[in-house]
């Protein structure tokens, strides 16, 4: 594998690399939005696996939003990325500024996404943690962080591309971590897609809906 055709086949590739995790009673499958949330689908219909969001923004250089210098995820934790910060030379001021806006965003997704519906506890579970690929690895590490504090018994990270690098340090985070495609050459997620278009909201609350119904289909069969 060299390349997917989309988040889509990437999530089933995956799924793959995670068959030992198929039909397991504790595990849960976690996305994070937008796009890890089309890959995240895949794997937990393929496992038959319960699957929800996991909500993370990444803290971007003002004026370079692409490059992250950090990230926060549910539940007030925040990873900054300390050699951006530092090679850049942000304040602290300036990060504040960031992460104070894309919590207000974290939040309007937490209600767009979720509808009131509560969580999964993720106490004494195996979670599955799915992104579209790894670049700096921030949100990732943000992530991570965040669901530590809530007592899982396994973390198995899961991505379809990433540089070596990234899926190292992750690697060292996470209890597991399964990497697709690890080019030699990373330069950006997205060249690892024919199709990157980007994600709506509008089709992560369909797929949410999606694999909601499906577990309690699979519920009532049982």
């Amino acid at each position: 594998m060299d390349h997917y055709e989309d988040r889509a086949d990437a999530g089933r590739y995956l799924a793959g690399k995670l068959q030992k995790y198929a039909h397991k009673s504790d595990t849960i499958v976690l996305g994070l939005p937008r796009g890890g949330i089309v890959v995240a689908f895949e794997v937990a219909q393929e496992l038959s696996l319960p699957m929800d969001v996991f909500l993370v923004r990444k803290l971007g250089v003002p004026g370079y939003e692409e490059l992250a210098m950090g990230a926060i995820a549910s539940g007030g934790t925040q990873v900054l990325n300390p050699d951006v910060v530092r090679s850049i030379r942000i304040t602290s001021a300036e990060i504040q500024r960031v992460a104070d806006r894309e919590e207000k965003e974290l939040i309007r997704r937490e209600h767009a996404y979720r509808n009131n519906h509560a969580p999964y506890k993720v106490k004494d579970q195996t979670i599955i943690l799915i992104d579209d690929g790894l670049a700096t690895g921030a949100t990732m590490r943000a992530a991570v962080s965040a669901l530590r504090k809530q007592k899982p018994f396994k973390i198995v990270v899961a991505v379809p591309v990433a540089s070596r690098e990234s899926c190292d340090e992750i690697g060292a985070q996470a209890d597991e971590i399964v990497c697709g495609i690890t080019p030699p050459n990373f330069n950006a997620v997205g060249a690892w897609y024919e199709d990157f278009r980007q994600t709506s909201d509008e089709e992560v609350v369909s797929l949410l809906k999606r694999a909601n119904t499906s577990q309690q289909n699979a519920g009532q069969m049982i």
